[in-house]
């Protein structure tokens, strides 16, 4: 489960890191900080994330 759990937190990461980094950048943002906090923090929410859906494609 731990290849399957990498490989989807490479896709997940980058998906809510961006995703962050452009809610972060309508919201007015545009210093370095709120940019960088919020690529960290998507990078972080990534893991619970990955870690439930890895959880159902190896239960399924």
């Amino acid at each position: 489960m731990l290849r399957l759990a990498s490989i989807l937190y490479s896709l997940i990461g980058t998906t809510l890191a961006g995703s962050a980094v452009i809610v972060a950048l309508v919201s007015g943002q545009d210093r370095l900080w709120p940019i960088v906090i919020g690529a960290a923090l998507g990078f972080l929410a990534a893991l619970p994330v990955t870690y439930l859906v890895a959880k159902k494609i190896y239960s399924a």
